[in-house]
């Protein structure tokens, strides 16, 4: 089913308003690893690293609930 373009504009429209874009960079290889390990917790690569950082997150908030700076 072809997307029309109207309907990518709209799709790029909401991901503007909604999301906020995070460039990463890394050494050559760890993508494949972390793409690797996402698919064995069948989450996709996005997903996995969102995870990841909250998991991280959470781990440095102290018990108020405020993260530490």
């Amino acid at each position: 089913m072809a997307v029309s373009k109207a309907q990518q504009k709209a799709v790029q429209k909401y991901v503007k308003d909604k999301y906020d874009r995070v460039v990463l960079t890394m050494p050559k290889g760890k993508k494949d690893a972390i793409k690797e390990r996402a698919d064995s917790m069948e989450l996709s690569v996005n997903a996995f690293i969102n995870l990841a950082i909250d998991s991280v997150m959470e781990q440095d908030t102290p018990a108020t609930g405020e993260a530490e700076v």
